[in-house]
C-alpha cells in the first residue's frame, strides 16, 4: 500500500558536516537534493548547492546520520536533534519500520557568547533537560508509511491525500516531534521532515509451526498521544479539552494467506481534572479539580473518540472502594450525561473479582462485552484488498495508570479479536483457540507482555506489574517478587526523579514558554545535600519495614507470634507514611519551570 508520493521522498541517509560556524546535512541516500545548512550562530537555515569547500571552514567532524527530528529554541540558543543510529523493526504495509537507537544534541548557541551572564547560566540549566530528548525510549519511524494511521485509516485515505508529504498525513496527535518540526516546516523543508512515533512496534512473524502450512504475520503497534503527555503521578487525569493522560491507541495486525486484519484498541487515564500531588507518601490522595466542569470535560473527550473510532465503550477496572471507588464514582457520573447507544459505560472491578492470582476470571468481562465486539468488530482484507470487514466502535480501558490492569484486558481482548479473524478467514476452525497452538500462543503472549512493558516505562519508569499473566498466562513467584521490586522503583521514581522528566517531556512537545520563577531561592549545596541525605534515608527505611511487613503478613496466618509483629510493622509504616505525608514538601521541593499552555 504505497502512502507517499515519488516527489515527496524522504532523505534516508545523510552525512553530517560540523563547520565552526554551520553544521552542514548532506543528502547521500541517491536522491538529489540541496543541502541544509544550519547557523550555529542563531540556528537559521538555508539551502546549499554544494559544500564550502574554503580551507579555513574545515569541517571538524563528519558522521553519518539517519533523520532529522527537529529543533528546539531555549532563550537564546537553538538545538538542533538528529538521529545518530537506527534499527530494522520489521514492516508496516510493506514498509521498513525503523527505531531510534541514539540521538543527538546540536547546539546552536554561539549568540550566548555575548549575553549577560545570568542569561548564559539560565540557557545552561535549562538545556540540560534536553538530555532528556537523548534518553527518550520508543521511538519509530518510517520514510515510507504513515505510522500514525491504523491499517483501516491509511485504506480510507484518498489517493489525492497521500500525494501529500508524509508530514501532511500523518495525525499530529500521534507525531512525538510535531512541535520540533515547527521550524522546518516554516521553512519549506519537505524531504527532511521526519514524522517520529513514541509508543512501541513489535513484530512476530513464522508462526508455521504453530498453524500447519499458514504463516501468519503479527505486528503489535502503540501509538502514545502528546496532547497531554509525561510521566505516572505528573499527569494525571484530563485536561479542560478533555485530552487524557497516558493516551494509547494499540492497534494489532495479523497478515496470513493474503488477507489483513487490523484491531484497535485504547486506553487512557480517566477524564476527570484529577491530580495526584507528589509527597513521598506510597499512594498519594487523588484530588478532583473543579468537579463542576466534569461533565463537559467527559463530553468533549468522548465526542472526540466517538468522531475518530466510532461506537465507544468505556471499560472501567478501578476499585469500587476506598480513594480508587470515589473518583470511580464521580466518573460514573460524569458517563449519565454523555451515555447513548453509541456510548457505553461499564465498570469492571478488577481487583475484587480477579484479585491477585485468579486473572482468568477476566471472561467474566468478556462476557459483558462481547456484544459490543461482535457488533463493532474488526477491520479485514481479502486477497485483492478489498475491504470485507470494518471496525466500527472501540473500547476504552483504563484503571487508575492505564498500565498492569489494562495491560492484562487488552491482551485478553486482543487474544478473542485475533480468534475471531483467523475463523473468519479460515486458517481456525470454528472451536479453534490461540490456546491450542503452543508456539502461537507463546509468541502472542510475549508480543502483548513485552507491549505492556515498554508502554510501562514510558510513563512510569518501570515495566508492567502483572507481566507474568500476560507472559506465561498464570501467576508467579518470581512475578510477584518482581512486582514487589518494580513498585518500589516507582515510587522512588515518582517522588525524586520523574519532577524533572516531566519538564523535559513539555519542553520537547512546546507545553510551556522557558521562563524562571525569580520567587524560588535557589538552595545551598549544603542544604541540597542534606535534603538529599534525609530523602535517602525515608526512602532506604520506608522500603525495609515494607519488607518486613510483607514477610511477616505472609506468615502470620500461621503463628500469632507473627501476626503481632505483622501488626507492629504495619503500625509504623501507617505512622512514617503519615510523618513523610506531613513533611513530604520539604525533601521533595525543588524549582520548577513556569509553564504556559500553548
Amino acid at each position: 500500500m504505497e502512502v507517499t508520493d515519488s516527489e515527496n521522498k524522504l532523505y534516508t541517509r545523510m552525512r553530517l558536516w560540523e563547520f565552526a560556524d554551520q553544521y552542514v546535512i548532506e543528502p547521500t541516500d541517491g536522491n538529489s537534493g540541496s543541502s541544509l545548512s544550519i547557523s550555529r550562530v542563531d540556528g537559521s537555515m538555508k539551502l546549499i548547492g554544494e559544500l564550502p569547500h574554503n580551507s579555513s571552514t574545515r569541517a571538524t567532524k563528519i558522521q553519518i546520520i539517519f533523520g532529522l527530528v527537529g529543533m528546539l529554541k531555549l532563550f537564546a540558543g537553538v538545538y538542533v536533534i538528529v538521529i545518530t543510529e537506527r534499527e530494522c523493526m520489521g514492516s508496516y504495509m510493506g514498509h521498513p519500520i525503523f527505531k531510534v537507537s541514539s540521538l543527538k544534541i546540536l547546539p546552536c548557541d554561539h549568540s550566548l557568547k555575548n549575553s549577560p551572564a545570568e542569561l548564559k547560566k539560565m540557557e545552561t540549566e535549562i538545556s540540560v533537560l534536553l538530555n532528556a530528548a537523548e534518553r527518550t525510549t520508543g521511538l519509530y519511524f518510517s520514510y515510507d508509511v504513515n505510522l500514525t494511521l491504523s491499517a483501516q485509516r491509511l485504506h480510507d485515505l484518498g489517493n489525492e491525500s497521500r500525494k501529500f508529504p508524509l508530514w501532511r498525513q500523518a495525525d499530529p496527535r500521534y507525531i512525538w516531534n510535531n512541535y520540533m518540526l515547527e521550524a522546518l516546516i516554516d521553512n519549506k523543508l519537505d524531504p527532511y521532515l521526519l514524522p517520529v512515533i513514541q509508543g512501541n512496534i513489535l513484530y512476530v512473524r513464522n508462526f508455521q509451526a504453530a498453524i500447519g502450512k499458514d504463516i501468519a504475520d503479527v505486528t503489535l503497534i502503540a501509538r502514545r498521544c502528546t496532547r497531554r503527555n509525561g510521566t505516572r503521578m505528573w499527569r494525571r487525569g484530563a485536561d479542560a479539552d478533555g485530552y487524557v493522560a497516558n493516551f494509547v491507541e494499540s492497534e494489532q495486525i495479523v497478515k496470513i494467506n493474503g488477507f489483513t486484519g487490523s484491531f484497535v484498541q485504547v486506553r487512557g487515564s480517566i477524564p476527570l481534572l484529577w491530580e495526584q500531588i507528589v509527597d513521598l507518601t506510597y499512594k498519594p490522595k487523588f484530588e478532583v479539580v473543579r468537579p463542576e466542569e466534569a461533565p463537559q470535560v467527559v463530553k468533549r473527550h468522548f465526542l472526540d473518540l466517538q468522531k475518530r473510532y466510532g461506537a465507544v465503550l468505556a471499560v472501567d477496572l478501578v476499585n469500587k472502594h476506598g480513594s480508587e471507588g470515589r473518583l470511580c464514582e464521580k466518573y460514573a457520573n460524569a458517563m449519565q450525561h454523555v451515555a447513548s447507544d453509541d456510548i457505553r459505560y461499564l465498570h469492571f472491578d478488577f481487583h475484587q473479582i480477579c484479585g491477585h492470582i485468579h486473572f482468568e476470571r477476566l471472561s467474566y468481562l468478556y462476557d459483558q462485552i462481547e456484544g459490543f465486539l461482535k457488533k463493532n468488530g474488526y477491520f479485514l482484507l481479502n486477497e485483492n484488498g478489498e475491504k470485507v470487514e470494518e471496525q466500527l466502535g472501540v473500547v476504552r480501558t483504563n484503571c487508575i495508570d492505564c498500565l498492569d490492569r489494562t495491560n492484562v484486558t487488552q491482551s485478553m481482548i486482543a487474544r478473542k479479536l485475533l480468534e475471531s479473524q483467523l475463523q473468519r478467514i479460515g486458517v481456525f476452525m470454528a472451536d479453534d483457540t490461540i490456546g491450542k497452538y503452543p508456539h502461537f500462543d507463546e509468541c502472542f503472549k510475549i508480543m502483548w507482555a513485552n507491549h505492556g512493558d515498554e508502554i510501562s516505562i514510558q510513563y512510569s519508569g518501570t515495566p508492567a506489574l502483572k507481566g507474568d499473566f500476560v507472559r506465561f498466562g498464570k501467576r508467579t513467584m518470581d512475578g510477584i517478587v518482581k512486582d514487589g521490586c518494580n513498585a518500589l522503583a516507582r515510587y522512588y521514581l515518582n517522588n525524586f526523579r520523574d519532577g524533572a522528566k516531566q519538564d523535559a517531556i513539555d519542553l520537547l512537545h512546546g507545553h510551556f514558554i522557558v521562563s524562571v520563577n525569580r520567587d524560588l531561592t535557589p538552595q545551598s549545596q549544603h542544604q541540597g545535600l542534606e535534603s538529599i541525605a534525609v530523602s535517602t534515608f525515608f526512602l532506604s527505611y520506608f522500603i525495609l519495614i515494607k519488607i518486613l511487613d510483607y514477610c511477616n503478613f505472609f506468615a502470620a496466618r500461621s503463628d500469632f507470634r507473627h501476626f503481632f509483629f505483622s501488626l507492629f510493622w504495619a503500625c509504623l509504616s501507617l505512622g512514617l507514611a503519615a510523618f513523610v505525608r506531613a513533611n513530604g514538601r520539604i525533601f521533595c521541593n525543588r524549582p520548577r519551570l513556569n509553564k504556559s499552555l500553548r
